[in-house]
């Protein structure tokens, strides 16, 4: 009789509840295990990244799966970005002038819950919560922490989606070679209360870019927002107490004190910012039976707001390897590893790069000419030029050829102004 093949999933977030949805969808008997409890049955957590922007690669992994117009329904679509300056004056830049593509904004916990509820459905899936990882060996066996004591499984395939401190990447360190980088800013998170929600303009991500730092706003479906404040710890540091919070906020956020209220700043002083970390792995296979997909496998620091993308994209791309290699879960396992660690390093190169671009280079004249160049070429040549955000955000391309792409374009660009100078030097020469 035919054996269905058998696959153990590390992590019960999004990226492991998605690829829950993949792998039962192939008739795999399908185990999860989380550590935490069941957030379906206690309350949301808050301060950690609660918000995420869903673009066109974690659409079309959700389309895949029939989930992508549910998501959509509690989601808010972003037109563009809404900076703000020091007077509270704004500006919109569209993120898609020529297409008018959108983000959606959309809270982790609500869509956690629609992909934990669509796997709950599905007869072979079986979903354990309270069930920490604390060990593996290489014949495909892990042995899980319960409320009931220890258990040991044994799987065709052990799948690593349990974010960027993965207990199954740190169980296989030896085999997994992997570095991690914490970046030297940190945030905290504040919320605008839906009452006040008439006084933001809606349908935009809000951005207080203040070179160094910058602060945030993503709409939420009840009409809140949810607000991030980016910093050096330092500059943290030195911000003692309420006080000192308030005095900084009327120098570099006055337009956002009624919005949050002085009660919410002054607490700031009681809030420990959390970290930010990247994380570049040199494989994402370990020996016949461990595969790492999502954080675990690329975490990257949030400001291109492709983490849960890419590890959605992770969900998509392997399912299709799976399907090439009529499910040889070893064939595929390092297919997939070798083709998708490029644009595992890619994005989180890419990343930390909209950092800077976010909190300062769109305050800079060079930023807006070359955006408006892009766009014009863009606007007329859509399959010759592709705006690097545009290639990043709502396309499919994969993420190392969208690096390769914006250098060319910017070789391109420096052999034009060396040709425009030239041509400009010979009619000043000949006109004078």
């Amino acid at each position: 009789m035919y054996e269905k093949k058998r696959v153990g999933i590390i992590g019960g977030g999004l990226v492991g509840a998605m690829c829950a949805c993949y792998m039962a969808n192939r008739n795999y008997e399908v185990v999860l295990y989380e550590k935490r409890d069941d957030l379906r049955k206690c309350e949301t957590e808050t301060g950690k990244s609660i918000n995420l922007a869903l673009s066109n690669r974690g659409r079309n992994a959700l389309k895949s799966i029939g989930l992508e117009d549910i998501i959509l329904k509690n989601s808010v679509a972003m037109k563009g970005r809404l900076l703000h300056d020091y007077k509270g004056e704004t500006k919109f830049i569209p993120y898609d002038v020529i297409g008018k593509q959108c983000l959606y904004s959309i809270s982790r916990n609500n869509l956690n819950q629609i992909l934990l509820n669509a796997i709950s459905s599905k007869k072979n899936v079986e979903l354990n919560f309270n069930s920490e990882l604390i060990s593996t060996n290489q014949n495909g066996s892990v042995s899980i922490k319960t409320q009931n004591g220890i258990i040991t499984k044994s799987f065709d395939l052990i799948i690593g989606a349990d974010g960027a401190h993965s207990a199954l990447r740190n169980q296989q360190n030896n085999l997994f070679s992997f570095s991690q980088t914490y970046i030297e800013h940190g945030y905290v998170e504040l919320k605008i209360e839906s009452r006040k929600s008439e006084e933001m303009i809606p349908n935009c991500l809000h951005i207080w870019p203040r070179n160094d730092f910058m602060m945030i706003a993503l709409p939420n479906f009840d009409s809140s927002w949810t607000v991030t404040l980016f910093m050096p710890f330092q500059m943290f540091d030195n911000l003692k107490n309420g006080d000192d919070w308030m005095e900084f906020f009327k120098l570099q956020f006055k337009d956002t004190i009624n919005l949050l209220g002085e009660s919410q700043i002054g607490n700031l002083s009681n809030l420990k910012p959390r970290s930010l970390i990247s994380i570049n792995c040199k494989s994402y296979f370990s020996g016949k039976h461990y595969l790492l997909i999502g954080d675990a496998a690329h975490a990257m620091v949030p400001f291109y707001g492709q983490g849960m993308n890419a590890g959605f994209e992770d969900c998509y791309l392997f399912d299709r390897v799976l399907t090439k290699n009529n499910d040889d879960f070893i064939k595929s396992i390092k297919e997939f590893s070798g083709e998708r660690i490029k644009d595992g390093h890619a994005i989180c190169e890419l990343a930390m790069y909209n950092y800077k671009e976010m909190r300062h280079l769109v305050t800079k004249d060079s930023y807006r000419l070359r955006k408006n160049f892009d766009e014009f070429l863009y606007r007329y040549f859509p399959n010759f030029w592709i705006p690097l955000y545009i290639s990043v955000t709502f396309t499919n391309m994969p993420y190392c050829n969208c690096v390769i792409n914006r250098k060319w374009q910017d070789k391109i660009i420096k052999i034009a102004l060396f040709l425009i100078i030239v041509i400009i030097g010979i009619l000043l020469k000949f006109l004078f």
